[in-house]
């Protein structure tokens, strides 16, 4: 069962009117609407966080799309669209791509026509995988943690290097600063 080898924590919507976009508060993700490809776009605060993700969390879409995910890359609030998944056995490798399975599952199950609108912390829990031994999962995470740690710092770089990008442009554009 997924709840034997990942901390699952469901989101809750803090109080609407803690809701800002000047950066007052605490980052908030309501759901698979903040999303990108890999990391969450910020656009909202609150002033009220109720359930909190941890930097590295996998934040798993639990309404409809069931399934798509994203990493926190800073501790955040989580709204009722998701739902924050960390490993129990420090396999965060081996549970990202295990969720990124069952992603393919719920795809599956709502192209044969069985629509899933959301899924409940019941349903997280319930869901059955294989588990491998210990020993294997070490050798599985000693590679895959060395990956997914590139891809997580590059693709934060990638952030910075765009946002540095938007801030240069405008100012090279018009005259403020120049190239020599």
């Amino acid at each position: 069962m997924l709840s034997q080898i990942a901390n699952i924590a469901m989101g809750q919507s803090p109080e609407g009117s803690s809701y800002n976009e000047e950066g007052v508060g605490t980052i908030f993700y309501q759901g698979s609407t903040d999303f990108g490809w890999l990391f969450p776009t910020t656009r909202q605060y609150t002033t009220a966080p109720s359930r909190m993700a941890k930097k590295g969390d996998i934040l798993l879409s639990v309404h409809a799309p069931v399934g798509d995910k994203n990493i926190a890359n800073t501790d955040c609030c989580i709204g009722l669209g998701l739902a924050a998944l960390n490993s129990k056995t420090e396999s965060h490798g081996f549970l990202f791509y295990v969720m990124k399975y069952f992603k393919k599952i719920f795809d599956r199950r709502n192209s044969e026509g069985t629509t899933f609108g959301s899924i409940t912390k019941k349903d997280l829990h319930s869901l059955t995988l294989a588990y491998p031994t210990s020993d294997l999962l070490d050798k599985y995470d000693n590679v895959v943690t060395n990956y997914s740690k590139m891809i997580f710092e590059r693709s934060l770089e990638n952030r910075e290097l765009a946002s540095l990008r938007d801030w240069l442009l405008p100012m090279l554009m018009n005259g403020q600063v120049t190239v020599r």
